[in-house]
């Protein structure tokens, strides 16, 4: 079927259409972006590290310091 000559009026719609696959209207947010998925990833996993280090630490520095803060 890709093999079968297009005529002319698929010849015609073809090249009408080939603007659509130009390079510069292709992935034009990734291009304009070059370093935004690096730097979510990067702020996803200090977000993530953040929570870790606040459930491991702030339970028994919040107690202590509730406590001095009572008397």
């Amino acid at each position: 079927m890709a093999n079968k000559p297009l005529g002319p009026t698929g010849e015609f719609f073809r090249r009408r259409d080939e603007w659509r696959k130009h390079p510069m209207l292709t992935n034009q947010l990734r291009h304009a972006t070059p370093g935004l998925g690096i730097a979510l990833v990067a702020f996803g996993v200090y977000l993530v590290g953040e929570q870790v280090y606040d459930r491991l630490y702030a339970s028994s520095h919040s107690s202590a310091s509730s406590s001095h803060a009572s008397h």
